[in-house]
């Protein structure tokens, strides 16, 4: 990628970007769309495969009742209409790893429209991007081209994800920035995972986004010429991707030229996009509909059984969280990450002295040291019970917050659980009031000034005193005691 200098950024300044994107996301269903065929991750090549997806003649498809429960779900979540008629299409293309020589697909009248996403725009406002509409079709095969000995020359070609199910979902072009496509992923892939229809594994291919974008003068209504990007494997890439392509255009603009409508490849390597081919239209297809499906019905009772099935969504369960355990828009934002974080931590806070305190221990203890060893919060030595158990005992005054910090660096160090390093350790807090006493006296002894300053009206410097106590009695004075003799003792 180029760095930015002061024309370039003027330049960019001067036009506006549209961009919309394709996610296709594998249904985790457990045979494929249209035949009984192990839908797995992982095979050895051409191994799960049959007639029906190798297009044998004389082989019929049947439809997959999973994975259209699994695409009207996640079409609900995605506050899309679900059509209770949508038609199966063949769209014709020839490649070598689309045996059929055609993929059987949604067109003109898919399975659900009209949807949108809320995502985080500039300045923390809030903006609805549009969904155009969720499809149904099959994948093709995989074409390989590294890692043979005669990669030069050839090649291979694995037929294992032929005809896994697949969700197309299309937004519509309101996408205005690389970060907005960036938080237009994180948001869909989050609700997708929560619904539980698919893992999407990008590195497996679950997930994959197409980009189309174009630039165009600000002010101007008319749409420029777009360019799609294809197959970016993270949403990083994405994002660079995008970057660098309305850099490109716009230097093609200045320079009098104009832009090709075309299909081009993100080498994240290089930092840059490189012609794939030029970009096919919709009737370079040849759609028709597939004569070997009847239209597909998804009646008003049906998709009432697939909604009450639907769990509650992420920004529906922060916004409870926030509400029912007082935690800030971040905190919750982090707690409900992922479904699985989210159950956990609810399930635990329901049992917890104080779900706050518990949270800004999960915030405040885990999170940074699971940050510096590259690890994810379902990674911790220290579960989320744990971290309970850790949260009722700091606030039962039975340990200190600097005894919690110590005792959670010896759990990562030694791989364990909280309970398990405070069982072995079992630091117990100084709460004899004459021992405590002692030692506020021996500090008010050697800080006359300080307590001068106190009794003078600057009531702050008893933070200096519990500091200077603490440190005596190397962290294990009660908390409580201290502050109560304290403030006694000083008065």
């Amino acid at each position: 990628m180029a760095i930015a200098t002061k024309k370039s950024v003027d330049l960019l300044s001067k036009y506006e970007s549209v961009i919309g994107l394709e996610v296709h996301v594998q249904l985790l269903t457990k045979t494929k769309i249209f035949c009984g065929c192990p839908n797995i991750f992982g095979s050895e090549p051409n191994s799960n495969v049959c007639p029906v997806c190798l297009g044998m003649p004389g082989a019929l498809p049947v439809l997959n009742e999973q994975a259209v429960e699994f695409a009207v779900k996640a079409s609900q979540a995605l506050n899309l209409k679900v059509n209770e008629t949508s038609i199966f299409s063949r769209k014709n293309y020839f490649y070598p790893d689309l045996p059929k020589g055609y993929q059987i697909s949604q067109f003109d009248k898919p399975l659900s429209e009209h949807g949108y996403i809320e995502v985080t725009a500039a300045e923390g406002t809030k903006k609805r991007i549009g969904i155009t509409r969720l499809h149904m079709e099959e994948d093709a095969g995989k074409s390989m081209h590294d890692g043979f000995v005669d990669s030069d020359c050839k090649t291979y070609v694995d037929l294992n994800r032929t005809g896994t199910p697949l969700a197309e979902i299309v937004s519509e072009p309101e996408i205005s920035t690389p970060e907005e496509a960036y938080e237009y992923l994180t948001r869909l892939k989050e609700i997708i995972l929560y619904t539980g229809v698919s893992d999407c594994n990008m590195e497996e291919g679950s997930l994959r986004c197409d980009a189309n974008v174009s630039i165009r003068p600000r002010g101007q209504k008319t749409l420029g010429t777009k360019v799609e990007i294809k197959n970016v494997n993270s949403f990083r890439f994405v994002k660079q991707a995008l970057e660098y392509e309305i850099e490109r255009q716009t230097e093609v603009l200045e320079d009098g030229g104009t832009i090709q409508q075309e299909t081009r490849l993100y080498n994240p390597g290089e930092g840059r996009t490189y012609t794939m081919r030029t970009k096919e239209r919709a009737h370079d297809y040849r759609y028709f509909p597939e004569p070997d499906l009847l239209p597909l019905i998804v009646d008003q009772a049906k998709q009432d059984a697939i909604r009450a099935t639907l769990p509650e969504l992420p920004e529906a369960k922060r916004q409870r969280m926030i509400a029912e355990y007082g935690l800030t828009e971040g905190d919750a934002a982090m707690l409900t990450a992922t479904r699985a974080r989210a159950d956990a931590f609810e399930s635990e806070a329901k049992k917890a002295k104080s779900a706050k305190r518990l949270a800004n221990i999960v915030i405040s203890e885990l999170q940074g040291r699971l940050k510096a060893a590259g690890l994810e919060l379902e990674d911790s030595p220290v579960t989320m019970e744990g971290a309970r158990v850790s949260a009722d005992l700091l606030e039962a005054g039975t340990i200190s917050s600097k005894i919690l910090k110590e005792l959670y660096d010896h759990a990562f160090e030694q791989k364990v659980d909280f309970p398990v390093i405070y069982e072995k350790e079992k630091p117990q807090q100084i709460t004899d009031t004459a021992e405590i006493e002692k030692m506020i006296d021996e500090v008010l002894a050697a800080s006359p000034k300080q307590v001068e300053q106190y009794r003078a009206g600057k009531t702050t410097m008893i933070g200096f005193f519990v500091g200077q106590v603490m440190k005596a009695s190397k962290g294990k004075a009660n908390p409580a005691v201290l502050n109560e003799l304290l403030v006694k003792k000083l008065s």
